[in-house]
């Protein structure tokens, strides 16, 4: 996988975080995951299509969660994952690949996106069949990490 193609990901994560959800991230150094690989509590999964092919896994616990959806519903004190909780998050991530198709689309590269899936539980697996996964560590400045897993190829 070309690794020019990550910067896409992690600059429109830390735009749209910081935009709707007043989060600022600091990213942490990248690393190549081995599949199958373990996955946080929840783990929002959108496929790639277009010039690239391939899927871009969130993962998170279920506080950063709770977090994310809070500060996105004005601050409100939420203290489980419901639908409009879950749906809040699962939107933060679809908001996100729809601004790295966009930046992509600004260089030349066509991708699509696929709706999200939301997935929930302990001791996930995650297995990216004959793709190579680049994990980039979004910590959260105020506590958190959310783990973008980026497997993509032309």
């Amino acid at each position: 996988m070309n690794v020019e193609y990550i910067n896409p990901f992690i600059e429109a994560s830390k735009t749209v975080l910081k935009s709707i959800a007043n989060i600022e991230l600091v990213v942490g150094k990248a690393y190549l995951k081995t599949s199958p690989y373990a996955s946080d509590t929840l783990a929002i999964i959108i496929g790639v299509t277009g010039s690239l092919r391939g899927q871009v896994i969130f993962s998170m616990n279920k506080d950063v969660a709770l977090n994310i959806a809070s500060a996105m519903m004005g601050g409100a004190e939420l203290t489980k994952l419901d639908e409009m909780s879950k749906s809040a998050v699962t939107e933060a991530a679809n908001m996100i690949l729809g601004n790295t198709a966009t930046m992509f689309y600004n260089t030349g590269v066509a991708i699509d996106i696929t709706p999200p899936s939301l997935l929930m539980g302990d001791n996930m697996q995650i297995s990216t069949n004959k793709m190579k996964t680049i994990c980039v560590p979004l910590n959260i400045a105020s506590g958190g990490i959310i783990e973008l897993d980026v497997a993509v190829a032309e």
